[in-house]
């Protein structure tokens, strides 16, 4: 696929949020941080709609009146209708007056009595008698002052942009707050970036690739957003992708939808509490893309009750382990020619254990595995288990096209490796995260190898690429552990003979071996006087 041109405008430059953070987080006081979320968030969202409504009301005022009251008018531009007793402005003039709780709850509630598709969704916990209406008329001020529609020459696109990114930054600081439990809503950002940039969810006629984006466990839907940037960023329109998703937790979901909302992406997402497993809400659809990184290792995911299923093509995953369950499920979910990026622990690359090797083995023969991709440690909120990605793809040579139409090449019988273990940098004591020429060294390789039309030349690059063939996939026994092929980077030979150099730092090391026994004696000589100087004294 010819890669879309890259668009750098992609709205206001924030550098507010770290800031506006700190001074949200002081505001919680005691309160637990996954209560807080929830309060803090919802309070985000509500503040989005309610500007949005605003701004096209404003509009509505001057150039057609009697539509400033009509919800039709609102919704098809895909604006929420907001009640009065829902609008920021209304909310914020009784901030500081006792009874505010009681008021974000019924705004709340009006807001999905006139919006369907938020029903259920919203927070509605505001009139709780443990939360502080002092705490609560802080928040609303600290939102209050976020810069969004029509400041500093904004339009409504450029605002929801910075909102959604507000956001975004806020679901992020919130997972690392949470640790471990942060991780089950949220796939730090870069993580994420690597599988967008290398998957490119652009819609490819040629190829028959419609746009269709799923995630079969999407969380907080940090996927779907950052889908969304790509087409933003390359010249794509909000409506070329189709976003489809499941999750599991009700929790996690209404996140979601409220995520996707102030980005303004029109989105599937199912819920229901038996999981994508046991009851698949898409049973018949087919994606393009799929980017999901499923919980890591499940031991009781209830495969014993799905034996017969007939999404295990390449063999019958483990009951105590679903990981390999993920990656067929995914797969029977890809379109004819699409490709999938998913993450999952080290251990799906080797592991043997309960007939795990076979149906890696079944699906290397298979050649549905495209690319494996070894991830550095610490890049995780919710654990320190070393990750990877598994990149799948239905048909590594789309329709027997040629090159110059399918825009790709044939790399049937090949898998990409890449050990990407020394990539990312700390941002934290206990984080890692990617930068962004991290994530074009690697974006690069991964085109270059699938031979894209405005791609580099492809070539090995000893200890970080390497293109296997089948039969050197067989001769390692199936495991698809990058290192185990990259091999080691290459040393710059800088012209000076082996002999020579070996024989230069044997005569180093004789003379420092020298140094330390003259040291030594000095060392013992003095000792032997001090002790000779505390027996005259005695």
């Amino acid at each position: 696929m010819a890669r879309p041109k890259k668009n750098d405008s992609n709205g206001a430059n924030l550098g507010f949020e770290a800031q506006l953070w700190l001074t949200a987080d002081k505001l919680r006081g005691n309160m637990e941080p996954s209560g807080y979320k929830h309060i803090t968030l919802g309070l985000i969202f509500l503040k989005h709609i309610s500007d949005s409504f605003e701004a096209k009301r404003a509009e509505l005022l001057d150039d057609y009146p009697e539509g400033a009251e009509d919800p039709d008018e609102y919704r098809a531009e895909n604006i929420f209708w907001v009640p009065k007793v829902a609008r920021w402005s209304h909310l914020q003039d009784s901030a500081k007056q006792p009874g505010i709780g009681q008021r974000i709850d019924e705004a709340m509630l009006a807001i999905e009595a006139e919006n369907p598709s938020l029903k259920g969704v919203l927070p509605k916990e505001y009139a709780r008698p443990q939360l502080s209406a002092v705490m609560l008329g802080e928040l609303i001020d600290l939102i209050s002052g976020i810069a969004l529609v029509e400041q500093g020459g904004q339009d409504r696109n450029q605002a929801r942009d910075v909102l959604g990114r507000v956001y975004e930054y806020f679901l992020g600081a919130f997972a690392s707050t949470e640790g471990k439990r942060g991780g089950e809503f949220y796939t730090p950002r870069s993580v994420v970036r690597v599988l967008v940039e290398l998957l490119e969810p652009f819609p490819n006629p040629k190829l028959g690739i419609q746009g269709r984006v799923y995630d079969p466990c999407c969380g907080s839907g940090g996927m779907f957003v950052q889908a969304e940037r790509f087409l933003a960023t390359h010249g794509g329109r909000l409506g070329d992708i189709a976003v489809y998703g499941q999750e599991s937790n009700y929790t996690t979901w209404r996140l979601c939808k409220m995520n996707l909302a102030v980005r303004g992406i029109d989105a599937d997402i199912r819920w229901n509490a038996e999981g994508s497993f046991h009851k698949d809400e898409l049973p018949d659809l087919r994606a393009d893309f799929i980017l999901a990184n499923p919980p890591f290792n499940i031991s009781d995911w209830g495969g014993d009750k799905l034996k017969d299923d007939a999404r295990w093509t390449y063999g019958t995953p483990p009951a105590g382990n679903a990981n390999f369950a993920w990656l067929q499920h995914i797969l029977h979910h890809l379109s004819p020619n699409g490709t999938a990026g998913v993450v999952l622990a080290n251990g799906s690359m080797s592991s043997t254990q309960s007939g795990e090797g076979a149906i890696r083995q079944a699906m290397v023969e298979a050649d549905v595995v495209d690319c494996m991709i070894a991830l550095p440690g610490q890049l995780f909120y919710s654990t320190q288990i070393p990750a990877c990605l598994w990149f799948l793809a239905r048909n590594k040579n789309p329709n027997g096209e040629s090159k110059a139409a399918a825009g790709l090449g044939d790399r049937r019988g090949q898998v990409l490796f890449i050990d990407a273990r020394k990539l990312g940098h700390l941002v934290d004591r206990t984080r890692r995260e990617f930068s962004d020429e991290d994530i074009e060294r690697i974006a690069t390789a991964y085109h270059a190898w699938r031979g894209e039309l405005d791609a580099p030349e492809y070539f090995d690059e000893p200890g970080f690429c390497k293109s296997a063939m089948l039969e050197e996939i067989r001769g390692h026994g199936y495991v698809l552990t990058p290192g185990r092929y990259v091999g080691a980077a290459a040393v710059e030979d800088d012209g000076v003979p082996f002999q020579e150099k070996f024989t230069a730092l044997r005569e180093r090391l004789e003379g420092q071996l020298t140094d330390g026994e003259q040291l030594g004696a000095v060392i013992r000589e003095k000792l032997d006087g001090v002790i000779t100087l505390g027996v005259g004294r005695g």
